[in-house]
């Protein structure tokens, strides 16, 4: 009786038609908006080559445009790891769900606050919680912070592509120090 009085609360607030809807069994369904802000490029199955291999020729890694806004239909059983792999399966995103967080946006007087999800939360019930106005909460989906990178997550390729980055990094400082090291002695030699 609660939900289904928050749930006509919420609706009556509801300006773009994106209301919730109470079933019988006590779930409730409805639509929310998740903002992409991603800053890595996300590789994309073409619609034709879903069901075969997974790194097959018909896939293309692309940034997203600053800002890109999707809705997505789903119930207050959903939980956070569900609402990213239906997100991703939405636009045939190739990637691994894993590298994926789902974060909520709240804004407080003059400050915004922006908080990582955990999994196992339910993002249609913190919207009939906030209401539905995304200035008061909105979701934000993000690849993992850094220095969370979640390894397991990615192919054996890309771990092994990692680390010829990695070397070839490590490689270049070390020419970068020789030679600052190189024109230090010299400067003392000249000196001596």
């Amino acid at each position: 009786e609660e939900v289904k009085e928050k749930i006509q609360s919420y609706n009556s607030s509801v300006t773009d038609k994106l209301k919730m809807t109470l079933n019988a069994n006590g779930i409730y369904t409805g639509f929310i908006k998740v903002q992409m802000e991603l800053c890595r490029p996300i590789t994309v199955q073409s619609s034709q080559s879903q069901g075969r291999c997974a790194h097959s020729n018909n896939e293309t890694a692309f940034y997203l445009p600053d800002g890109c806004m999707n809705t997505l239909h789903i119930s207050s059983t959903n939980t956070v790891r569900e609402v990213i792999e239906a997100l991703l399966k939405k636009f045939f995103v190739a990637d691994n769900p894993a590298k994926f967080a789902l974060y909520k946006r709240c804004h407080k007087e003059d400050q915004v606050y922006t908080c990582k999800l955990s999994d196992r939360e339910h993002p249609l019930y913190l919207r009939l919680v906030a209401g539905p106005r995304t200035e008061m909460l909105s979701f934000v989906l993000r690849e993992h912070e850094t220095g969370e990178v979640m390894w397991e997550a990615f192919s054996i390729p890309e771990l092994q592509n990692f680390l010829r980055i990695l070397d070839k990094e490590e490689n270049e400082q070390l020419q970068i120090l020789k030679k600052r090291y190189a024109a230090y002695r010299d400067k003392l030699e000249e000196a001596l």
